[in-house]
């Protein structure tokens, strides 16, 4: 679905992207990278439509492309040395956010590069839900910092109206180019992945101990259809054929015990694990302690569950009971 607002966090706003700019040398938004600063204000000759893109534009079209396609390797590679440190801290869901922002679609998409007649790049961005289309206009070049103005439009409604006008900063950085703003916005991630990490942190919470009772209900519906209990959380998956090895009751990614930034446990409680009698336990803690989660989550051998903060510890028994 194409997103109607660029999301970025009030934690970015470190500072007006002009306040940075050096008082002169300014190149025209048609030349190439490497040309001569202009001194004049001349209206500077068309592109030619078969010359390539200029450096920060080839950087910025990579970047979205590898965007819209949720290539977090790729993406990464046009961030500054800083936001790139702090990229790979995130949480994957977070990452993911990122990269959706870039091209205001919800899923990973398949992006087609090609040049406008004026030999701008474009790029387009196809998911199951939607497309994007990405114009780039002209660089304006002062230094080592960049502004590219870019069009990006909704391509699958022909009635979306006029197209969203966002103007990119680009920096250099050890001879590359990287994403310094989006609009007026700097992009500093060490300074939103703290934001990030708490609110992401409420939701896999809840997710995590949504998780660990729909494993309980998978559990006792395993125990009635085959009297006894799964040795492991692998026998509650899926498979071509339905069997006491595979129950078809859970999703590949609970049943390997990592989900939602939570790791997912499962303890038979003695040696039986026969009929009613089997007890078992249950447990969510964090995959990485302050940034994916803080709870430990417990369901006890009496179909209880419980929460308190163990530091990523499992939790246990004696643990608030929460519903």
């Amino acid at each position: 679905m194409f997103r109607k607002e660029l999301w970025i966090t009030a934690a970015a706003i470190l500072a007006s992207l002009s306040a940075a700019w050096p008082a002169n040398g300014q190149e025209s938004s048609s030349r190439p990278d490497s040309a001569t600063p202009s001194s004049s204000p001349a209206t500077p000759p068309a592109v030619p439509a078969n010359a390539p893109p200029d450096a920060p534009s080839a950087a910025l079209r990579d970047l979205l492309a590898a965007a819209c396609a949720h290539d977090e390797v790729s993406f990464e590679k046009f961030l500054t040395s800083r936001n790139a440190e702090a990229f790979s801290r995130l949480a994957p869901t977070a990452r993911t956010e990122l990269m959706k922002r870039f091209v205001l679609l919800d899923g990973a998409g398949k992006p087609t590069v090609s040049a406008n007649p004026s030999g701008r790049p474009q790029i387009r961005c196809t998911t199951a839900d939607g497309a994007a289309e990405i114009q780039l206009g002209g660089t304006e070049l002062r230094e080592n910092i960049a502004l590219l103005p870019l069009d990006i439009r909704d391509a699958s409604d022909l009635r979306a109206g006029d197209p969203h006008h966002i103007l990119m900063g680009m920096v250099r950085e050890n001879s590359s180019w990287k994403v310094l703003s989006l609009g007026m916005l700097f992009l500093d991630l060490p300074s939103l992945e703290v934001e990030w990490d708490q609110a992401a942190i409420g939701n896999n919470e809840r997710d995590a101990l949504a998780g660990l009772k729909a494993i309980a209900i998978a559990v006792e519906t395993y125990r009635k259809t085959y009297a006894r209990l799964p040795e492991s959380l692998s026998k509650l998956g899926h498979a071509s054929k339905t069997s006491s090895e595979a129950a078809g009751l859970l999703e590949a990614d609970v049943i390997s015990g990592k989900t939602d930034g939570y790791i997912f446990r499962m303890v038979i409680v003695g040696a039986n694990d026969v009929g009613a009698p089997a007890q078992y336990e249950l447990s969510a803690t964090p995959a990485t302690y302050g940034r994916t989660g803080k709870l430990s989550f417990f369901r006890d051998a009496k179909g209880k569950f419980h929460a308190a903060d163990h530091q990523g510890a499992v939790g246990h028994s004696l643990d608030p009971v929460i519903e």
